[in-house]
This record gives C-alpha cells, sequence and structure tokens, in this order.
C-alpha cells in the first residue's frame, strides 16, 4: 500500500480495517491467483483525513443531535443536508492526487485512457459480524475520467449517510464517527458473455461437479426473462463437461460502441450457439474450483468473458462467496431461484449505470 491507495494484488489481512469487505474480498482473490479486473481502493484514511479537513464532525454533532428514526421527515432532511455537505466538501490536495495519480495508472494498465470504471463503496460497518449492511451504500458504474471519479468517491462517501444506513447504525448502537468507508475503483467488463458458476449442482447439492450458467453480452436478457441461460455441468475431478443445455438465444444485451447498454436481436448462428467454448467452460470450471480450495467451502462465482482481454486470459472473476442454499439446508427443498438470484446480481454489478443505494 502506498500512502491513500492499496492495489488489489497489495492486499494482506491486516489491511481489512483500512479498505473493507468489499476491497479486501477483491485483493485475497487477486492474492489467490485468480483474475480480477485490476484496480485499487482508496482507503479509509483518505475519508478520514477528508473528514477532519471539513470539519465535519461538527456537522454530524449538529446534524444528528436529537435525531428521531421514528419521524421519517427529519431523518430524511438532517440526512439530506449531510450527504450535501459531504458531497460538496473539498477533498484535501494530497488525497485527491493520490486518487487521480491511481486512476492514471490503472488507466495505462489498462491500455485505454479514461477507462470506464465501477466506483464501489467498502465500508468498515460491512465487516461486523452483528450486523449486516449489505445494500446500505451507493455503487457507481461505468465512470470515466478522474473528475467524474474524484466525484463518485465523494458521493460513495456520503453514502454513508442514506437514511436506512443512518437510522440502522442508530438501531444496532453504532458510533456514527467510528464508521469508516474505503472505496473500491474497479476497471469494469465488457463482456462478451457472462454469467454464473457454483461449486455444486444447486439442484441437488452433488459436489462432484460444477455448474455453470451462462448467456451472451450482459446477461439482462436472463433476469427479464426474455433469455433462458446456457447450462453446464463439469467434473470436479476430470474437467470433463458432463452435461451441456445450449438455449435458443433470441436477444443480447451489449454496449452500443460507448456506455450505453442496448438490447440487439441474435439471428443465425449466433442464436442457436452455446454462449460459451468448450474451452472456456473448462477454464471456468478450473477456476471456480481454485476459488473453493482456497476458501475451503463451496463457492458461488460471478464470471465474465472479457472482450477488453486476449483470447487466453479474457475470463475474469466479478466476486466469490460462499454458497448458502445447500451448505445452511436443513429439510426444506433446494430454492429453485438460487441461479436468477445470481444472474440478477451479476447484472447490477455489471450493467447498472445507476447508484445501488437503497434509501
Amino acid at each position: 500500500m502506498s500512502g491513500y491507495v492499496m492495489w488489489f494484488e497489495g492486499y494482506w489481512e491486516g489491511l481489512k480495517p483500512e479498505v473493507g469487505g468489499k476491497a479486501a474480498s477483491l485483493g485475497e482473490m487477486t492474492g489467490a491467483g485468480l483474475p480480477v479486473p485490476p484496480g485499487f481502493a482508496l482507503t479509509t484514511a483518505a475519508f478520514r483525513d477528508s473528514r477532519d479537513a471539513a470539519d465535519l464532525d461538527a456537522t454530524l454533532a449538529r446534524l444528528l443531535h436529537g435525531l428521531d428514526t421514528d419521524d421519517t421527515g427529519m431523518v430524511a432532511d438532517r440526512c439530506g443536508q449531510i450527504r450535501e455537505q459531504i458531497t460538496r466538501m473539498p477533498v484535501p490536495a494530497n488525497v485527491e492526487q493520490s486518487l487521480r495519480d491511481a486512476y492514471a495508472e490503472l488507466c495505462r494498465r489498462c491500455g485505454v485512457s479514461d477507462v470506464p470504471v465501477a466506483v464501489r463503496s467498502s465500508a468498515t460497518s460491512e465487516d461486523s459480524p452483528d450486523a449486516s449492511f449489505a445494500g446500505e451504500h451507493d455503487t457507481y458504474l461505468w465512470v470515466r475520467g478522474a473528475d467524474d471519479v474524484v466525484d463518485a468517491v465523494r458521493r460513495c462517501w456520503a453514502s454513508l449517510f442514506t437514511d436506512r444506513a443512518t437510522c440502522y447504525r442508530v438501531e444496532m448502537g453504532y458510533e456514527h464517527r467510528t464508521v469508516e468507508m474505503s472505496v473500491v475503483i474497479q476497471k469494469m467488463v465488457r463482456p462478451v458473455s457472462a454469467g454464473v458458476a457454483f461449486t455444486l449442482n444447486p439442484s441437488d447439492g452433488d459436489r462432484s461437479t460444477i455448474a455453470i450458467d451462462s448467456a451472451w453480452g450482459f446477461g439482462e436478457g436472463v433476469v427479464s426473462g426474455e433469455v433462458t441461460p446456457d447450462n453446464f455441468l463439469v467434473d470436479k475431478v476430470l474437467y470433463e463437461i458432463t452435461r451441456r443445455r445450449v438455449c435458443a438465444k433470441e436477444v443480447e444485451f451489449t454496449l452500443d460502441g460507448g456506455d450505453r447498454v442496448v438490447k440487439r436481436p441474435l439471428e443465425g448462428e449466433r442464436a442457436s450457439a452455446a454462449s460459451l467454448t468448450d474451452d472456456q467452460i473448462k477454464a471456468i470450471a478450473r477456476l471456480a474450483r481454485t476459488a473453493e480450495r482456497h476458501y475451503g467451502c463451496p463457492q458461488d462465482i460471478e464470471w465474465a468473458v472479457d472482450a477488453d482481454l486476449g483470447q487466453d486470459s479474457a475470463i475474469v472473476l466479478l466476486q466469490a462467496r460462499p454458497e448458502t442454499v445447500w451448505s445452511k439446508k436443513s429439510a426444506e427443498a433446494p430454492s429453485p431461484a438460487a441461479g436468477a438470484d445470481m444472474m440478477s446480481s451479476i447484472v447490477s454489478t455489471l450493467m447498472n449505470p445507476l447508484n445501488s443505494r437503497k434509501s
């Protein structure tokens, strides 16, 4: 780690308090040799120093004093004022320069000027074992240019004080000042195809196989119901494809040549062709198995084939999380919606051009 910036490949476990859960996960995946889109985290120290320089504590004390979380009007007004203060506050010159320099280096590494990036909140509160802040903080996708990256970072910091996050901290007894925010800046993926992989069969819990769902483009057609994904089963030991189900696909969601996602019809051979080659299927299976070995339990993996990368290194992993349907299964039947839920998650990761704030 250098100053306010931690590149994913520089992560070690002792840095987790400085970079939060999301950045730590990406750093751990990178360190495990898994192909992750390149990026870095702006540490909690950057937020801390910016907050102190703007004397934000005085504003917080004034606006949060006597906050009645049952009064939605009061909550909306005061939290809105706090967010406005943060999005307008000047960032100290050394913090901003570190961010701009790191973004310029990311552009250089990617070989793209003004490379589009995801700017994701990575709050330290998300790691608390007795609380879940998932979905409470903001993410901004398809951000281009250093000026817009700086602005998106400020908006991520401001999302510490969404109405829901603020009320949740009050409910859980957290001190507002002790919750800090790191921000992840990571290259966006231009997917040829995308999908999910489970290191067990989600239909019956069989751990000897890896199940892969795949669709052309961003996968939005799967979530909207316009496309049924291709499905493959791969033997976990021999990496042989033991079952393949290739579905007819009438549309795909793809970029229009810029950063706008459009729906296009599929015709001819591509409409009926598999959205992955056999080599890609086996490569995804091997990566999923590597993730399972690293984390020591069955995994749900989000992956994509990135059009910006060479054929031999085109597959990237966007997220790895413990599988929950079968690992927590008791007597109830497995959820048939597991695959659909995961595809919905990956579409949000890859595509949504708006912030994902839930408040």
